[in-house]
């Protein structure tokens, strides 16, 4: 995959603090090309379910055009006050020191990241019911398929498989790096 080597600076300034905290699993390089792909896009609010140490924040953020607002959870208090330090001279993003559900209220979004793991896993409805039509909706950290039904580690894959046959979204497996995958639904 071909990609710029620079990073913009939010990023690379989240990125140092993912490894100052010891966090071996931020966004990757490559979804967050997607993300600020996406995010130029679109207008009005982006979330994200799940914040770490802001990587992904800081790619929406880079996509982002003026008329765009970034929301994101984080339940560790600790982290969410480091990101948003890290984040304070930007008042178009807000971190929310709360569980992903604290941002179901917020909607509806134009693009919505679902990185925490039990959001991935449980909220397709919730998910369906605060993005906008139109909306899109990003679940990164899948290894790529390449059968149908798709299998991980010798079984199907549900949630994968749920995702891509959900009627409320168009969605489509992206390949965004030989071993890393995305599902990019799109409300309908």
């Amino acid at each position: 995959m071909s990609a710029p080597p620079e990073l913009p600076p939010l990023v690379s300034a989240a990125l140092s603090l993912s490894g100052r905290r010891g966090f071996v699993s931020s966004t990757r390089n490559e979804t967050g090309r997607l993300l600020a792909t996406l995010a130029a896009s679109k207008t009005g609010l982006l979330g994200e379910l799940g914040t770490g140490c802001g990587v992904g924040s800081a790619w929406l953020r880079s996509g982002a055009g003026d008329q765009t607002t970034i929301v994101t959870a984080e339940s560790d208090p600790q982290l969410a006050k480091a990101v948003a330090e890290l984040f304070a001279d930007d008042e178009r993003i807000e971190v929310v020191s709360a569980d992903w559900t604290a941002l179901i209220e917020r909607g509806p979004f134009a693009l919505l990241f679902v990185d925490a793991r039990e959001a991935k896993l449980s909220a397709r409805d919730v998910i369906a019911d605060v993005v906008e039509p139109g909306g899109f909706v990003v679940l990164d950290d899948f290894t790529p398929s390449a059968v149908w039904p798709p299998m991980y580690e010798g079984r199907v894959d549900t949630l994968r498989q749920e995702w891509l046959m959900d009627n409320r979204f168009t969605t489509a497996e992206v390949m965004v790096a030989p071993d890393a995958a995305v599902l990019l639904a799109t409300r309908r």
